[in-house]
């Protein structure tokens, strides 16, 4: 077993496991146990997503006008989010490596998480190719290529052709450096970061005053935040409603076996592909997905992956994952990780070529899997993502209408959902793997964390905002704390 490197597992031993916090006790499970027990069920931030996509689902049924007229509260939920996922990339990335002070460990960092990107979305793409061919969702359908409509997706084809994979190596490095922070793209933000911490850690003692101001600034996007996750549940309220209203329910029962067969590669990938995975590196899914449920279904009532970035890479410090860790692998995973979106491009090329009844040759297939690891990363980051590397691929072979998209246009919505929280999950878990997989993970303070048994942060107490836990970082320890860990190692001594 690897000696962890990670500056948390060495100070562990001067906290105790379930030894509370001044100023946090957060926690349903965890961490001040009696605070926990008395948190009354309905004040948990779950259960209040749960509450809000089931009542916006109704009134989308209901009140289709009015359901269709919520689509704002998700929008604005989205835009609050994304404002500071920029800021909080770049101040998380310097940091971690000024701090870290060795390049080869970034590169070491960097090559691993794309191995490990590669392996899991090739898993995936085959794993739904199975799956459709096995299923056959599109049969029985018959459209006739002949009747769609061009103009229903000339937009997404637009968008396809100005990304290819040239054009998306290109974006990573931005015209100029406000440039990056202006867009909110994720990965020229991380292309700035590593290159402004890289010059950072060769400035030696120099950078120290500029390193310690961008931790402190790091603490205040986190707090911007905690204020914008108070409308968690509104936003989900609203994004469900828009979604029933707009597309309805029948959409569900037309599509219902593309939905369920997306639905179920989906739930297995992550629970048997990555459970596998995670009981390889000594964890259980079902409690990593326990603590991270919160996040799992923010990101499925808003169909936004990127709305939980900064309490995703909170929470995965507070997992034991080394910050420099967390800081680069989670924004290269929304870009070159997408699970979901593989495993929905898949299913779409499958379906579109069954609901045609168009027979696809051997070699025609292995041509379009190659081509859509490629365009899965190509359309990353860019609204629409699905829909445009679907774009992008099927006119790679000229067998396929590029007009078929038209059938997935009224269950996109939905499927849209699954795949968000597939691309969330599968990057908490490959960011727990390459973390293992490098040594810098505090594997023990994980286990008291899964286990409950060391909640500090990241979840409200009874006496706190549901909103509370997106800051959980790098809150002041109290003198009674202290002072009671020094009198409990003098006397040990």
């Amino acid at each position: 077993m690897k000696r962890n490197t990670y500056e948390g597992a060495a100070n562990a031993p001067d906290r105790q496991p379930n030894t509370p916090v001044s100023g946090t006790g957060h926690g349903d499970e965890g961490g001040d146990g009696s605070r926990a027990k008395r948190q009354h069920f309905c004040k948990k931030l779950y259960v209040q997503v749960i509450f809000a996509i089931i009542a916006g689902a109704l009134v989308g049924y209901l009140y289709p006008k009015f359901g269709t007229s919520l689509k704002p509260l998700g929008d604005v939920f989205i835009k609050g989010i994304k404002m500071v996922v920029a800021p909080i990339i770049f101040t998380t990335v310097v940091c971690g490596i000024a701090k870290m002070g060795d390049l080869r460990r970034v590169a070491n960092i960097g090559v691993k998480s794309i191995i490990y990107f590669e392996v899991a979305s090739t898993i995936a793409l085959l794993l739904g190719w199975f799956a459709a061919d096995l299923v056959h969702p599109g049969a029985g359908i018959n459209a006739n290529p002949a009747s769609f409509d061009p103009a229903l997706v000339a937009g997404y084809v637009k968008s396809a052709h100005s990304q290819s994979i040239v054009e998306f190596l290109l974006s990573i490095v931005p015209s100029s450096m406000m440039d990056a922070f202006a867009k909110g793209e994720i990965l020229p933000v991380l292309f700035v970061s590593v290159m402004f911490g890289i010059a950072l850690t060769a400035a030696g003692e120099r950078g120290k005053p500029l390193i310690d101001m961008l931790d402190c600034c790091s603490k205040v996007f986190f707090g911007m935040v905690k204020i914008v996750m108070y409308f968690a549940p509104l936003a989900a309220f609203g994004a469900m409603g828009f979604t029933v209203g707009a597309y309805g329910i029948g959409s569900l029962a037309k599509f219902s076996v593309l939905l369920a067969t997306m639905l179920g590669v989906s739930v297995v990938f992550v629970v048997v592909v990555l459970g596998l995975v995670l009981f390889a590196c000594g964890f259980s899914i079902r409690k990593v997905l326990r603590f991270f449920r919160e996040e799992i279904l923010v990101v499925f009532g808003s169909t936004s992956a990127e709305t939980m970035i900064p309490r995703v890479m909170t929470k995965l410090e507070r997992l034991g994952c080394s910050k420099d860790v967390v800081g680069l692998v989670i924004p290269t995973g929304y870009s070159f990780n997408m699970d979901g979106t593989a495993i929905y491009m898949s299913i779409g090329v499958l379906f579109i070529a069954q609901a045609t009844n168009i027979d696809l040759s051997f070699y025609q297939q292995l041509t379009i899997l190659f081509v859509m690891l490629l365009t899965s990363k190509g359309a990353a980051g860019v609204t629409g993502g699905g829909f445009i590397a679907l774009a992008a691929t099927l006119p790679v072979i000229g067998v396929l209408p590029v007009g078929g998209l038209a059938l997935l246009i009224g269950i996109d919505r939905f499927m849209a959902q699954i795949r968000a929280a597939t691309n969330m999950t599968g990057n908490v878990i490959g960011t727990i793997v390459v973390a293992r997989w490098t040594g810098t993970m505090d594997v023990a303070q994980a286990h008291r964390v899964l286990n409950g048994q060391d909640d500090d942060a990241g979840r409200p107490s009874s006496g706190r905002s549901l909103a509370e836990g997106a800051l959980t970082s790098a809150r002041p320890v109290s003198l009674h704390t202290n002072a009671s860990a020094a009198q409990s190692r003098t006397a040990a001594s």
